[in-house]
């Protein structure tokens, strides 16, 4: 929904009356395009709920998507510390550059972990490429999915056993084990932790 505070946005501060308007994916806060609105765009965005610029090659308001139908549902808007630029989240329907990519930077708008999405892809790294008799990850998959579920299970116990104990290191320690092999598991089922995380939306 929409932010419903009354900004103050200066469009007088560039000749043109146009400021820069950043597009982020509200799911996964990955930035998308950069455009430009004038005042008249900004209340068309507003009023419709689809985000529309002011097309400068077009000298004319556009709405995203008009003709691909690949419009940016706006979710909410916000004006910067000195109120000449917008930061708008939105939910994207298909790919948002006109060269048919998720942004106009050529990345994958997926939603990333920081760290753990990392660490995913190295899981993905060692089962594919990795020598099993130096990889620990390698060695394991190709033990087989029962192995590596047991070892699931295994790190599962350990993780309770120091709950139940007063040493932090050696809860945290555990943790990190059954988190590393829940990881592993997963990928071994064809998944990854961000499989999970729908489940876990699709709950709310």
């Amino acid at each position: 929904m929409t932010n419903k505070f009354v900004m103050k946005i200066d469009f007088n501060k560039n000749n043109d009356g146009l400021i820069p308007a950043i597009i982020q994916d509200a799911q996964t806060k990955t930035v998308l395009m950069l455009g430009y609105m004038n005042a008249e765009a900004l209340e068309k965005t507003k009023a419709t709920n689809l985000v529309t610029f002011y097309s400068r090659s077009k000298q004319r308001l556009w709405t995203k998507g008009e003709e691909s139908g690949n419009v940016l549902n706006l979710v909410s808007i916000k004006n910067d510390c000195d109120n000449d630029t917008l930061l708008i989240t939105v939910n994207p329907k298909g790919p948002t550059c006109h060269k048919g990519t998720d942004t106009c930077w050529a990345e994958s708008n997926t939603e990333d972990y920081g760290f753990i999405s990392k660490l995913e892809n190295t899981i993905t790294s060692r089962i594919n490429s990795a020598d099993a008799e130096k990889s620990y990850v390698a060695s394991l998959f190709k033990k087989g999915i029962n192995k590596i579920a047991q070892k699931v299970g295994e790190e599962a116990v350990e993780v309770v056993i120091e709950a139940k104990d007063n040493n932090d290191e050696l809860f945290l320690n555990e943790s990190a084990d059954l988190l590393f092999h829940y990881l592993m598991l997963l990928q071994a089922k064809g998944y990854k932790l961000n499989d999970v995380v729908d489940v876990l939306k699709s709950r709310r």
